[in-house]
């Protein structure tokens, strides 16, 4: 079983949540993911794949753009790990002629398959290490990424594991270049997410560990953060090793990367909250309350950072934390007392939204801000992300009849939207909003696939389904 969630649940004797029983999508073998009652029914119809699948609902009375948040999937990696820029590392070599294949769109090849020939092609010159340059492993690399991004490939790739999963290790420990090295982490990270296995854990998570630690490379460092949180929640990690994950990664944060040779690293302590927080969508409050002090007090110390992505990303596992606390209240009816903490993160987070730093854009400031805002409407409210508390005022000019005064008074409410294929669902809980995230870094513009076709993405976000 792949399921952390599950395991957890096992290992304490309990069962599943009534959250997670009140989900038509749960099983017998739990979810890791979690929804709130009403989250299905907020999803709507969205124009086919040829149109924008997250476009903005039509215009309405009073303006709707404050506080709104719509999750796209195109350029979704962080700036050291975009799409671009192993797309800009192979256009240079033209020897193949598969290699406009990065560029093309993910659907040209849906006739006849072409994307499978093209995989194989690709999986058969991993093996063939001896034979390759160093720059053609980079190429060889991003095409094998692409594809199983972009294309639910369980069938094609589960029997040829054994040849994947050790070429992507060599290139993952004895890589000749920066982006060698994070392309076979990543390959490997979206591998074990479309292969899951009991023994993928096992088997990479010293290699990656290692990398992580030596490399002087802050884009290798990034990736290897992100693939050993995958491979502890997909690849048979046990409680007990999600328990040292997470605890790897708050002392990344509150070392300031400094634990992993990362000296004041942005990307890296970044990389480190959004892992942790990953990790901790998938374990009740029970599993992370042992923790939770060492984990607010580091949270919280990073919401002076200078860095705006390690400010907001600190705050949004805030919000997750009391998040967790107020579903076990919701599920036990027990009281957990966190109102020292909230009164600290109230007032610091208060401070950041008067702040006017110079050192950062208006675009940084502009998003800080917002989403300061989104944490502090969470706390106060008890609300998930982005909630808006801006109300529709009196009569709506846009709409006829009887429905121009029907939402006079009314709430915004939920301003993030999830952009599928064929609906666009409204995010209502932080623990959706994270594994959309790390789903976004893993996979691109290929979430939409996986979400359709991958069983493993479904678990993680049973509300979508």
């Amino acid at each position: 079983m792949h399921d952390l969630r599950k395991k957890a649940l096992l290992e304490s004797g309990k069962t599943l949540s009534r959250k997670a029983r009140s989900n038509p999508s749960a099983s017998p073998n739990g979810s890791p993911g979690s929804s709130r009652p009403g989250s299905q029914a907020n999803s709507r119809a969205a124009s086919r794949v040829n149109s924008r699948a997250n476009s903005r609902a039509g215009s309405r009375y009073a303006s709707e753009d404050e506080g709104a948040s719509e999750l796209g999937f195109e350029d979704s990696l962080p700036k050291n790990l975009n799409r671009a820029a192993y797309i800009d590392s192979v256009s240079d070599d033209d020897d193949d002629d598969d290699d406009e294949s990065l560029d093309e769109d993910e659907d040209e090849d849906d006739q006849g398959n072409v994307w499978i020939d093209r995989l194989q092609h690709r999986v058969a010159e991993l093996k063939d290490r001896k034979r390759s340059s160093v720059q053609g492993r980079e190429k060889t690399l991003a095409a094998y990424l692409h594809i199983i991004r972009y294309h639910y490939a369980q069938r094609q790739i589960e029997s040829q594991l054994p040849d994947i999963v050790p070429a992507l290790l060599r290139s993952v420990k004895t890589g000749s270049s920066t982006e060698e090295v994070s392309f076979a982490l990543l390959c490997l990270a979206v591998t074990i997410l479309t292969c899951p296995s009991e023994n993928f854990f096992d088997n990479v998570s010293s290699a990656v560990m290692t990398v992580c630690k030596d490399s002087n490379q802050e884009r290798v460092k990034v990736a290897a953060i992100y693939t050993l949180s995958v491979a502890v929640a997909f690849g048979g990690g046990s409680v007990d090793a999600a328990t040292e994950m997470r605890d790897l990664f708050l002392e990344i944060v509150e070392s300031d990367g400094k634990s992993v040779k990362a000296d004041d690293s942005g990307a890296v302590v970044t990389a480190a909250l959004k892992a942790w927080a990953f990790l901790a969508t998938q374990l009740e409050w029970d599993d992370l309350s042992a923790q939770s002090d060492q984990a607010m007090e580091v949270f919280l110390d990073q919401l002076d950072s200078t860095d705006s992505n390690v400010q907001i990303n600190a705050g949004t596992n805030l919000a997750l934390l009391f998040e967790a606390a107020r579903d076990y209240e919701e599920e036990t009816e027990n009281k957990v007392n966190l109102q020292h903490y909230q009164h600290r993160i109230l007032a610091r987070l208060a401070e950041i939204s008067r702040d006017n730093p110079k050192s950062v854009s208006k675009k940084e400031r502009r998003d800080l801000r917002a989403n300061v805002a989104s944490i502090i409407t969470s706390l106060e409210r008890g609300k998930g992300p982005n909630y808006s508390t801006a109300s529709w005022a009196g009569i709506n000019p846009h709409t006829a009849g009887e429905n121009a005064y029907s939402q006079a008074g009314e709430e915004f409410g939920y301003r993030q939207k999830l952009g599928l294929r064929n609906q666009v669902v409204v995010v209502e809980t932080w623990s959706l909003s994270v594994i959309a995230e790390t789903l976004r870094v893993l996979l691109g513009g290929g979430w939409p696939e996986h979400f359709e076709k991958n069983p493993n993405v479904k678990e993680l976000a049973p509300e979508l389904s």
